[in-house]
């Protein structure tokens, strides 16, 4: 089952920020990795969201994902970030599990 990390990123230095992508890009792609959303300004349309940046990765399954961010690449490339960006990062699982449905509204 595809498994996603979604990041919320404000990038304090842009030089610093430059020099960890230069890192944190290929071990995402040597990990399995594909960038689904990279782009400036999400927009919030209920609830607020306070990042200047949305990014949305995928990776074959939820193993992956966890190789990938305990790797010495990507521990690197944490390091280097300290400091210079505020992150907020979620994992979640894709596909809904087989069957599942939502819950049917009462007067529906």
């Amino acid at each position: 089952m595809p498994a996603y990390v979604i990041v919320g990123v404000d990038v304090l230095d842009q030089q610093a920020g430059l020099a960890y992508a230069a890192v944190a890009q290929p071990s995402i792609l040597s990990h399995g990795g594909r960038y689904l959303v990279a782009g400036p300004t999400p927009e919030a349309v209920e609830g607020a969201w306070d990042f200047s940046r949305l990014l949305v990765i995928e990776f074959p399954d939820m193993g992956r994902v966890r190789e990938w961010y305990d790797s010495p690449e990507y521990r690197r490339a944490r390091e280097m970030r300290e400091g210079t960006a505020r992150v907020r990062m979620l994992f979640a699982e894709g596909s809904p599990p087989e069957g599942f449905s939502l819950p049917a509204r009462a007067g529906a």
